[in-house]
């Protein structure tokens, strides 16, 4: 007689008996629920830059700063290159006698906010003027110092060996070099040269802000070279980066559709941490006489000029002083939330 009986279970099998389990509470099933919906790297690193305080008053800051340096000269009643001799070395808010007996006929005189120079020049008009000056070198040189060490960095750590091994000596050499005296006689030597030229472009510009140009262009680009070659170094040998090579995709769209996406948040450190430095090389080379040509101003050349009366009108190297702490200070702190917030090894 068959048997039907339901045949014991084997203590070595895998089912699982039901009765071992029971119904979660409400309590455990809260606890499953996801806290916040799943969102890209990037978003998640623009989220955490809102969340750093200190960082995002200094980009309203920035942002503020730079509003006010190009739009103001367009609506202010002065310019940079106004001269009033009766107005010389004027305090902040002072008039002079000229503009005194204008007030008593009745007229409105806007006040030097900044005072007035030697040359009876409203003080405010040019800082803000030099202050425009600043931020596009800042931002032209970090373009140039971007598209430059992304190109190298990129082809030295994706070919590797003796290509690597050259470009890199290449790097080493130019850090080697003394900037400061590298940068003074590459800005002598380029502004000789630049300056015979009659192009339209260099006429505006002036062959101090071209020479500044080629300096960066020549000399900054190799921090961010290295930064973009150690990390193609570290993905190139994924499996993804490995699947398009496999799949027949040549270097140049390996490089730009794989690995320079993801090499996204050191670009965006790098290029923020070098806008700073780029208006502080700026404003040296200003003071030392190298930078913009004249009569533009520039918070370095402003600096330079104020030395003359340093102890009687200090307010003159007062203002472009403060507003060289204030845009570096500013553009170093942005810098390090941005690297706190793109950078994942400092992720909590």
């Amino acid at each position: 007689m068959k048997n039907t009986s339901i045949p014991t279970k084997n203590i070595l099998s895998f089912q699982i008996d039901p009765e071992l389990f029971e119904p979660a509470t409400e309590e455990q099933k809260r606890q499953q629920e996801i806290d916040k919906p799943g969102m890209s790297f990037f978003r998640d690193a623009l989220h955490r830059l809102w969340r750093n305080k200190l960082a995002m008053i200094c980009f309203f800051t920035i942002v503020l700063i730079a509003l006010i340096a190009f739009i103001v000269p367009a609506i202010y009643p002065y310019t940079y290159t106004k001269q009033d001799v009766s107005a010389q070395y004027l305090e902040p808010f002072e008039y002079s006698a000229k503009e005194l007996a204008r007030i008593e006929r009745g007229e409105k005189v806007f006040p030097h906010i900044m005072g007035t120079d030697h040359l009876g020049r409203d003080y405010a008009i040019r800082v803000i003027y030099g202050t425009r000056i600043s931020l596009l070198v800042g931002l032209v040189a970090s373009i140039i110092v971007v598209i430059i060490g992304i190109l190298y960095g990129s082809v030295s750590g994706y070919f590797g060996g003796r290509t690597d091994l050259i470009m890199m000596r290449i790097v080493d050499l130019i850090y080697s070099l003394p900037d400061v005296l590298i940068v003074i006689l590459l800005s002598v030597a380029i502004g000789n040269i630049v300056s015979t030229s009659k192009s339209d472009l260099v006429l505006r510009l002036g062959s101090g802000m071209i020479s500044i140009f080629l300096v960066f262009g020549l000399l900054y680009w190799v921090g961010m070279a290295r930064q973009v070659r150690g990390q193609v170094l570290s993905i190139k040998e994924q499996e993804f980066v490995l699947a398009a090579r496999a799949s027949g995709a040549g270097a140049r769209r390996i490089i730009i559709k794989h690995l320079l996406p993801n090499c996204i948040s050191v670009i965006i450190i790098t290029a923020a941490m070098q806008i700073p430095s780029a208006i502080f090389t700026e404003s040296f080379l200003s003071f030392l006489g190298l930078g913009v040509s004249i009569p533009m101003p520039s918070l370095g050349s402003l600096a330079n000029d104020a030395r003359n009366g340093l102890v009687s009108y200090p307010f003159l190297l007062l203002f472009p002083a403060l507003t060289i702490f204030l845009i570096v200070l500013s553009f170093n702190l942005l810098g390090n939330g941005l690297r706190d917030a793109f950078d994942p090894k400092l992720r909590n």
